[in-house]
């Protein structure tokens, strides 16, 4: 996929009001369809499919805006007491937009009835298997 058709690419060209904090390396902007309220994006300025492709100084970069996000949302929203992170690799894992893209996934108590398992829930299936511990 070019650059120039990429919907993260654009946020940082002519979309940058999305931007709620940058650095050298990365940006984060909010998800326009969040899970939850706070939903965010943390998002390498260079165009890499997924997160195989970032290089350790993005990942770096990555990390820093994950944990500053974290806290403003939990500075902004004394509800939340947990978080999932993630990301899809490839058309098979769910990946939609052609540019790496880490999620911040705000928790909040009572936001699904059985949260035991988390991110295993990404396949069906799998997710009404017994965890024991």
């Amino acid at each position: 996929m070019s650059t120039e058709t990429c919907l993260f690419c654009d946020v940082q060209t002519i979309d940058r009001g999305r931007i709620v904090s940058e650095n050298s390396l990365a940006i984060a902007i909010r998800d326009a369809f969040p899970v939850s309220p706070g939903h965010t994006l943390l998002i390498p300025k260079r165009h890499t499919r997924d997160y195989f492709g970032v290089t350790p100084d993005e990942v770096q970069a990555i990390h820093a805006l994950l944990h500053e996000q974290r806290a403003v949302l939990v500075a902004q929203d004394a509800s939340i007491d947990g978080f999932n992170i993630g990301m899809n690799c490839g058309e098979t894992a769910g990946q939609s937009v052609w540019h790496c893209h880490v999620h911040l996934i705000p928790r909040r108590q009572g936001d699904t009835p059985m949260p035991k398992g988390g991110v295993r829930h990404v396949i069906a299936l799998k997710k009404d298997q017994v965890i024991t511990w």
